[in-house]
């Protein structure tokens, strides 16, 4: 629980008689509260105004604030070039826990009394608490994943309940992922601009409340019981998830509002003291590192202490497992707008005894000065590796551009294997390897399927004249932009698929797959999809629309990642020392000889072999050892198996360079010739003790 102090409690707290509200204005001259009319929420039965304290909170009590009471927040204080207020405006609590909207447009805080309160039944079940070497993140939308799935009841489709469905639940446990990460369920809006285009926000990066799940993507009969109900099926989504084994991890914004820029709309933080809640500059006008009209203050204690109670109560409450901070280097600046990894709030997630006992994920970066942050956060936070993404991009398409235009692919296997083995050279060696997030895509860009297909974005559809989204993808067409029935580009392009797959659920460190890629969904070249609330979005699950081969392919990689504890070390290994839960690696080029420095530095260098070995913490462990063989040249080539102390032979787990009904078993010798396809990942399992 949080440290007692002048910031405490804030927002409601129900009583058995009366209700408390404490609300936090540096700068208000005054503040009322409004409770409303069940079912009218134009009508204010009462009107009640609170007391400011020497800390700035204000405070009142109220019969009305009883479970379920409709409110809001009356805000007046001083002009000036920093100041917003308008005591015209009925004002949204920042902590609210429900949301009901008003015909004018505003929003009125719900107050509710905790889910223990109010007879929610966890049953007993527990977080799963998924090992971090043993987490495979699987990266959804609530709405988008289960809309189009005929297995689950169409009222349900598209829901929190349609995600904690038994079709879900299954082809999730199934495909072998541990931890789902959901785009932003926290309450949001549609920003104006796309409101008047007639469009929304789909990803739902626009948060309102940082305390209210989004009432959109309950049931249409949860809804109309209200905020508590939506509530409910949350959390019976995530205790139905957790009863599957499968964390829940939050795509959370703490980085910025809905309220955009300085002549965007006011709901809430604008109103109550746009001078304390914003960032600005000298001169009044918002600094703004998200790309998003605002940033939130997080260099002071009152935006700080809002963070951290979000994150507690959807930890705590909401039994979540989990957060991906979204632009997380804007989280870390100081009160001069530099970013550092020893800011209060960053060290205040971790020092939480609930919040720190969490997974938390740093996107590490933003838009602001110095807003590369990758490998700079603390350690216990986890942090998407874009090195990573572009990295193995780049060495099986772009590379592949290359060679075929120039005969050359440019860059050799050096960089490659670094990234393969965990990232040393980003992150701290006391952090290891699962630091890194590892990911190929996620929902900003394109899906897999399509980093194959297309040269270049094709977001017309979004409204912005095709110049929105990324323009440097490393994708690569295999020569025909988009949709083609050429047998040979369509082999070419799903053979890199494998090859990406393989690559990420093989690798050192914690891996994230963006949903849908594991059967090849396709967005149609639109690499900025986040306007997009149809079919171009959501997943499809008719056999005919799925490629059942890489579903099949997905799944058997991440058996193989969860039965060989050397592909998953915990720490970087040191040369000479056996670090328990660590990898010791040994790199051979195609002739099976030890690599060297002019192997690892030449472009030419296309063939590597990677023979791991895990280092087990204790002797219940087995030991366990692989050989995983990449080439990456479009000819194919022969490789001698390398001879090494212990090493008796070697079994052939996976082949990339066909599906999987046409991968032929094998068993080999050390010191044994083995041809080896075009572009391809061999993974072996090595016979023979330490």
């Amino acid at each position: 629980m949080p440290e007692p102090g002048p910031l405490r409690d804030l927002g409601v707290r129900v009583g058995a008689d009366v209700g408390r509200i404490r609300v936090w204005s540096r700068h208000a001259t005054s503040i009322d509260l409004e409770v409303f009319a069940e079912g009218d929420l134009d009508w204010a039965v009462e009107r009640t105004p609170l007391e400011r304290d020497e800390h700035g909170v204000w405070e009142a009590t109220s019969a009305g604030l009883v479970p379920g009471a409709r409110y809001g927040l009356r805000v007046d204080g001083p002009a000036g070039f920093d100041h917003a207020f308008n005591a015209a405006h009925t004002l949204l609590d920042p902590y609210a826990r429900g949301l009901a909207p008003a015909d004018d447009g505003s929003w009125r805080g719900v107050a509710l009394e905790s889910l223990e309160a109010s007879g929610f039944d966890w049953g007993g079940v527990p977080k799963p608490r998924v090992p971090l070497d043993r987490t495979v993140v699987y990266e959804a939308h609530v709405r988008g994943f289960s809309k189009l799935n005929p297995a689950i009841p169409e009222p349900l489709r598209g829901t929190y309940a349609g995600l904690a469905h038994d079709a879900s639940l299954e082809y999730l446990t199934g495909l072998g992922v541990t931890t789902i990460e959901l785009l932003p369920v926290h309450a949001f809006v549609s920003e104006q601009r796309l409101v008047r285009q007639g469009r929304v926000n789909y990803w739902g990066y626009n948060t309102l409340a940082f305390l209210a799940v989004h009432a959109p993507y309950a049931s249409t009969a949860a809804q109309a019981e209200g905020p508590q109900a939506v509530r409910q099926e949350f959390a019976g989504m995530v205790r139905r998830l957790h009863e599957a084994g499968l964390e829940v991890v939050l795509d959370v914004v703490y980085n910025h509002t809905a309220e955009e820029g300085r002549n965007g709309p006011t709901y809430s933080f604008r109103g109550i003291d746009n001078a304390a809640y914003y960032r600005h500059d000298a001169h009044g006008r918002y600094v703004d590192t998200t790309g998003c009209g605002n940033t939130l203050d997080l260099g002071h204690e009152a935006p700080q202490r809002l963070v951290l109670d979000s994150m507690r109560y959807f930890a705590e409450e909401l039994q979540v497992d989990g957060f991906r901070l979204d632009l997380a280097a804007t989280l870390g600046r100081d009160s001069q707008g530099w970013y550092t990894p020893r800011h209060e709030l960053l060290r205040g997630m971790l020092d939480d005894p609930v919040i720190g006992a969490t997974k938390l994920i740093a996107e590490p970066w933003d838009l602001g000065p110095d807003g590369w942050q990758t490998g700079h956060f603390p350690a216990g936070f986890s942090e998407w590796n874009d090195r990573y993404r572009d990295r193995m991009r780049d060495f099986w398409l772009g590379d592949l551009r290359r060679e075929r235009a120039t005969g050359v692919a440019g860059s050799g296997i050096g960089r490659f294997a670094t990234r393969l083995a965990g990232s040393a050279n980003t992150f701290a060696h006391e952090r290891g390897p699962l630091a890194s997030v590892n990911f190929v895509t996620a929902h900003d860009g394109f899906t897999l399927a399509d980093l194959t297909a297309y040269d270049q974005k094709h977001n017309l559809g979004n409204g912005e004249h095709n110049r929105d989204g990324a323009d440097h993808n490393n994708s690569y067409n295999h020569g025909v932009e988009g949709e083609t029935d050429d047998a040979t580009i369509l082999a070419a392009r799903r053979r890199s698929i494998r090859n990406l797959l393989g690559t990420l659920l093989l690798s050192g460190g914690v891996p994230m797959l963006a949903a849908g890629d594991e059967y090849g969904r396709t967005q149609r070249g639109n690499n900025n999809a986040y306007c997009h609330d149809s079919e171009l979005t959501w997943l499809s699950w008719g056999d005919g629309e799925r490629d059942l081969d890489l579903v099949a392919t997905t799944r058997r990689l991440l058996e193989l990642r969860r039965e060989n504890p050397a592909l998953r070390p915990e720490h970087y290994g040191r040369l000479g020392e056996a670090t328990p839960n660590s990898t010791q690696m040994e790199w051979f080029n195609a002739e099976g000889t030890t690599m060297t420095i002019d192997h690892w530095n030449s472009p030419e260098q296309r063939t590597l072999q990677y023979l791991a070995a895990s280092t087990p913490a204790g002797d219940h462990e087995e030991f366990n050892r692989i050989l995983l063989v990449v080439h990456g040249h479009e000819s194919p080539t022969e490789i001698v198996l390398p001879r090494h102390p212990g090493v008796t032979g070697y079994s052939l787990l996976w082949d990339s360079s066909g599906d999987l009904s046409q991968v032929t078993p094998l068993e080999r010798a050390p010191g044994d010739r083995v041809k080896i396809p075009a572009l391809s990942i061999q993974l072996f399992r090595v016979a023979g003790g330490e």
